[in-house]
């Protein structure tokens, strides 16, 4: 009995099968063998270790929080942005990644403010992904329940060449369809890197002078007390930062009393600072005079690269200019401008150096009392 249950069924199955291909049908797999994700829909592992849910062709997004369109910029993604932050519609040089896309985002809605988005217009603008980085205001589900768009995570960096800088390429690349980009870009940036480190970590201690940069913006503007412990031009390249002597992390004002004691052999000078330099040198000539590095000519710039965070171009020619002051001999064969074009160009997509100049912003030697 249990043998001729089994030939029916056998045989039962065999006519739905001449009846589906009659009919020019096909069987569907059960759901249970079929992927978990529907057609055109990938799956991508975000900064925060979110599985979010992405469309398999990504074509309009929306940057929220610091960092966030500007390392979409860095992937040549900048015309998938459908919205930017108000902040983005602004003109200037102090963020370079705006300066050379500015004709696009100066006419894009605005849909959040620094960090702060405003849900009303993301939705209104229709993006398919909003990429976010930490320092936005919103936590990223909560946001993208508000909204119903997915959120991706990326660490974004306010330094130079970290492992979150890396890791942003790495999810941006993945997130755009760009991943050939992504690679490109991390091999260059890791052959700065390696090149800024083979040039002078090599260099004994007692052979680097001692180097103070002064007027670096941290909430504001800041003069010659404004100074940074870490700073990331001179972490690059081993320099002698007096700053990293005091115990502080990053950004901070030092006593003044502690320059003149420091007397330090070279002096940077952020661009951001500068007028309330020669305002106070003015007010206080003696002071500045006092120093080893003013009445000899060691007072040199850096282009101010902090602006709505670190901006990684104008921070690595940055890193370039100090190591040739800083170390003549390592880098006689490196042509500064060159080079910052050079960087430029890779990350940027263009060359605006010579704007730099013709603003007033180059790497060139200081004179504090002008």
């Amino acid at each position: 009995m249990k043998q001729a249950k089994k030939v029916f069924a056998l045989l039962l199955a065999a006519v739905m099968l001449l009846t589906l291909s009659a009919c020019g049908g096909e069987a569907e797999a059960p759901a249970s063998v079929q992927g978990t994700e529907a057609p055109g829909v990938r799956t991508i592992l975000d900064g925060n270790g979110r599985e979010v849910e992405i469309p398999e062709t990504v074509e309009r997004v929306v940057c929220v929080g610091v960092g966030a369109l500007r390392y979409t910029c860095y992937l040549d993604a900048q015309d998938l942005a459908v919205g930017v932050e108000e902040y983005e519609t602004k003109p200037g040089m102090d963020r370079m990644y705006n300066y050379v896309n500015h004709d696009k985002f100066a006419d894009l809605p605005a849909i959040g403010g620094n960090g702060d988005p405003y849900v009303e217009e993301i939705i209104n603008v229709d993006p398919q992904i909003i990429v976010m980085t930490p320092k936005a205001s919103v936590d990223p589900e909560a946001l993208q329940a508000k909204t119903g768009i997915p959120v991706v995570v990326i660490p974004g960096s306010d330094t130079t060449l970290d492992d979150n800088a890396y890791e942003t390429i790495r999810i941006l690349g993945e997130l755009y369809g760009k991943e050939d980009r992504a690679e490109t870009l991390t091999e260059y940036l890791r052959g700065i890197e390696k090149d800024l480190n083979d040039r002078t970590a090599g260099v004994a201690d007692e052979e680097k002078p001692s180097a103070y940069v002064s007027g670096v913006s941290f909430k504001g503007l800041h003069g010659f007390e404004g100074t940074e412990a870490g700073y990331g031009p001179f972490a690059l390249i081993h320099a002698k930062n007096l700053a990293d002597t005091t115990g502080q992390m990053g950004a901070f004002d030092v006593d003044l009393e502690q320059v003149l004691a420091w007397d330090p052999d070279v002096i940077f000078v952020d661009f951001n600072g500068l007028d309330l330099i020669r305002a106070d040198y003015a007010a206080h000539p003696d002071f500045y005079n006092s120093l080893t590095a003013v009445r000899e000519g060691r007072v040199y710039s850096q282009i101010s690269f902090r602006s709505y965070a670190s901006n990684l171009e104008t921070a690595l020619a940055d890193a370039y200019y100090a190591a040739a002051i800083l170390y003549p001999d390592q880098f006689a064969d490196v042509d500064i401008e060159e080079k910052t074009g050079e960087i430029f160009q890779m990350l940027l997509g263009s060359n605006p150096y010579n704007d730099l100049k013709e603003a007033g912003y180059e790497f060139r030697q200081i004179t504090i009392g002008e």
